[in-house]
């Protein structure tokens, strides 16, 4: 069984820094894509970064030259390090997992929500002004 768990969230002022951690258990897949997605209060969910098992990624316009995505395979651990963070950030923040990536010209699409079929329980990220 998949588990995704995440840590990490917390309150910064704008302009600071957070690094999310997403602990992977269960997932045997050679080939996958994992990312993170996140939801402010009465939005949507939505992208913010995604990576696949051959270490290509991709980012939201949002959140390009802030967040970088990364994998630890030997501690089965995702990170996204978010600096430069604006109120505009706040959200809650999920990892997610599935077996399928997507790909255009070659590159990582970014994930969308729908892509994932295995979630976290989120991690809550709080920018203030």
């Amino acid at each position: 069984q998949v588990q995704l768990v995440e840590s990490g969230g917390g309150s910064v002022q704008s302009g600071g820094s957070l690094r999310l951690f997403c602990a992977a258990s269960g997932y045997t897949y050679s080939t996958y894509c994992m990312g993170w997605v996140r939801q402010a209060p009465g939005k949507e969910r939505e992208g913010v970064a995604g990576i696949d098992s051959f270490g290509s990624t991709s980012y939201a316009d949002s959140g390009k030259g802030r967040f970088t995505i990364s994998q630890d395979n030997a501690k089965n651990t995702l990170y996204l390090q978010m600096n430069s963070l604006k109120p505009e950030d706040t959200a809650m923040y999920y990892c997610a997992a599935d077996r399928k990536a997507y790909y255009s010209g070659g590159y990582l699409n970014l994930p969308a929500p729908a892509d994932f079929g295995y979630w976290g329980q989120g991690t809550q990220v709080t920018v203030s002004s």
